[in-house]
């Protein structure tokens, strides 16, 4: 549960920065967020969710 609260904190934070620099309009991020719904109600959303935990738990191993 924290790992997904920190990965949508991580993402909006992103997406804020992307929009005030980048120039991500409002109408393209709203359209992504759209397509991230949509894709979590199909049949690929469990293999996106455990490939996120994979990297997830692969840079929380590394060592600096």
């Amino acid at each position: 549960m924290i790992l997904s609260i920190s990965g949508v904190v991580l993402l909006g934070v992103v997406l804020f920065i992307f929009c005030r620099k980048d120039g991500l309009k409002s109408s393209h991020a709203l359209i992504a967020a759209l397509f991230g719904f949509y894709l979590a109600s199909t049949a690929v959303a469990p293999s996106i969710k455990a490939g996120g935990e994979s990297l997830a738990s692969l840079l929380g191993g590394l060592k600096f």
